[in-house]
């Protein structure tokens, strides 16, 4: 086993060190591992087994839909309406278009269920805007960044999607449901820093706008979150599958963005399709060779025997979900997040399990935890296009970013060893 675990995590990382697709170092580190107990032909006909059989499933329709109903809505001027919404709402308090940025990421990340999307959008609004009104530019793409994160928990989320598939059977809606406490705290975790920042810095408040104003701007917002209330709400009542609220999705966000406000053209509809099947070939690609190397991990018995040794380094069940947590926060600075649920979910999610710890609320942790690793360099995916945005260098965020940092981690830590934050939803539910 330890020549089988060098082998992956060397050839892996030599790869990636190489600027190889992340999809390509998982593929070939799982063939070469597979090489030191098969010959080659062998070898890669296993690989594709496990990849097609990686993809096998119905659940996974749900993610074209949901990812072209993203783009929809990121065409069709939701990003506009909602930032409007959220300045009649937070503008003129302390922090001000910190605030909405943060707030505005949330709103756009329940639409998208894209950090990657809500940074652009959101950034590409806020970013100037905060940079005009004195706010320093390296500050505002920080905010945006870490605001993005949010979108990863406040559903609907392709990442819970995942994970309910890599965990062998969590209900979709019970871990989106599970998502909305945890997103609304990091949310408001971020929104407190903000506020605290622009204090110490001075930053100046925006003027608070008359009652009509205000009303005449949530308005505006209204068409583009009624879909949360769609989905969530057809999840939740049985109405519909995971995958056919994704099918309700693009319907509905089509018309919104086609016919209501007018903003996507038909003959734009061709390059937002391609644009939509790029997206969802680069995750099934990163969905199969996970598989794959998932495979290759249970094959050599790696989950057994770091159960076992986690188990036997403690009796403390605290200290082992903090070991837990720490690696997983490495493992985010260095791997996107599909392939991290899929390989490390088989790990650890038995460990805790035998800690006491509920399946749905292990995947909410999982899932913030692997969130941080957006903005952690020095793959953070998040943070490049932040400063993409902002045009500025990713080692100018690394300062601003910081107390924000600390803030998701300390929601992390929350949300770790107070069960209730993920589970009270789901439970008042009944799912």
């Amino acid at each position: 086993m330890e020549w089988s675990v060098l082998v992956l995590i060397s050839v892996f990382f030599t790869l990636l060190l190489l600027n190889v697709p992340i999809s390509f170092c998982i593929g070939l580190a799982t063939l070469c591992t597979m090489l030191l107990s098969m010959d080659l032909l062998p070898a890669v006909i296993t690989l594709a087994q496990r990849m097609a059989g990686g993809l096998n499933s119905f659940a996974l329709l749900a993610i074209p839909f949901f990812v072209l109903s993203g783009l929809l809505m990121g065409r069709g001027g939701i990003a506009k309406r909602l930032i409007e919404a959220a300045m009649a709402l937070v503008g003129s308090l302390p922090g001000g278009l910190a605030l909405v940025n943060v707030l505005s990421c949330m709103l756009f990340g329940a639409i998208s269920g894209s950090a990657v999307a809500a940074t652009s959008a959101i950034g590409s609004f806020m970013v100037p805007e905060m940079k005009k009104q004195g706010y320093d530019v390296n500050y505002s793409a920080a905010v945006t960044a870490a605001a993005a994160t949010t979108g990863m928990l406040i559903p609907p989320s392709n990442i819970m999607i995942v994970y309910a598939i890599a965990s062998g059977g969590v209900s979709i809606a019970a871990l989106f449901v599970a998502g909305y406490l945890p997103g609304i705290l990091l949310g408001t975790a971020l929104m407190l820093v903000c506020a605290g920042y622009a204090k110490m810095k001075g930053y100046p408040l925006a003027a608070r706008l008359p009652l009509s104003l205000t009303c005449k701007k949530l308005a505006a917002a209204v068409p583009s979150l009624l879909m949360i209330v769609l989905v969530i709400g057809g999840i939740i009542s049985g109405a519909f599958t995971a995958t056919e609220a994704g099918a309700i999705a693009v319907v509905y966000s089509f018309i919104l963005a086609v016919c209501v406000y007018r903003e996507v053209k038909v003959k734009e509809l061709p390059a937002i399709l391609l644009k939509s099947a790029e997206t969802t070939a680069i995750v099934m690609a990163l969905i199969a060779t996970s598989a794959a190397m998932s495979w290759i991990l249970s094959y050599e018995n790696i989950p057994q025997t770091v159960s076992q040794g986690l188990l036997t380094l403690s009796e403390n069940p605290l200290l082992i979900l903090l070991l837990i947590n720490i690696i997983l926060l490495v493992v985010g600075a260095f791997m996107d997040m599909t392939p991290a649920v899929l390989i490390f979910t088989p790990i650890f999610l038995p460990v805790a399990v035998e800690l006491g710890m509920s399946p749905l609320h292990f995947g909410i942790m999982l899932i913030l935890n692997l969130s941080i690793g957006l903005v952690s360099p020095p793959v953070g995916s998040v943070l490049f296009v932040a400063c993409a945005v902002a045009k500025t260098k990713l080692e100018a965020l690394i300062k601003p970013l910081l107390p924000m940092y600390l803030a998701m981690v300390a929601v992390l830590l929350l949300v770790t060893y107070v069960p209730a934050i993920s589970e009270f939803l789901p439970n008042l539910f009944g799912l």
